[in-house]
């Protein structure tokens, strides 16, 4: 993995393995990632707080690893998984992170 290219940290676009909706994007810095392989467990890296979270660990909203890829230049994973507990991907409290349209006024 290139982590390099983003100052240590890799983009992790996580999605359902089953139905295929996209639940989150957050970052892995190696240590995130080796540990998701060694655990199966998503682990990824907080910006704001500056050091690992496992998804789940306080919510039981854990996101179980089914297959990680790489994409073509080494600089962005993508985490298909199976979501546990109440199957809630986001802290406010909804399946996904992608609730809100986007319009022009975003701009």
């Amino acid at each position: 993995m290139d982590f390099a290219k983003n100052d240590g940290l890799i983009p992790t676009i996580v999605q359902d393995a089953t139905r295929h909706d996209v639940l989150m994007l957050a970052y892995m810095n190696p240590a995130a990632l080796e540990k998701t392989l060694a655990t199966g467990y998503v682990t990824f890296y907080s910006r704001s707080r500056q050091k690992l979270w496992t998804k789940g660990e306080t919510s039981g909203n854990r996101l179980k690893l089914v297959r990680l890829s790489k994409d073509c230049d080494a600089d962005t994973l993508l985490a298909e998984v199976e979501m546990e507990g109440d199957q809630l991907a986001c802290h406010e409290g909804t399946r996904t992170c992608f609730t809100r349209p986007c319009t022009k006024e975003d701009r």
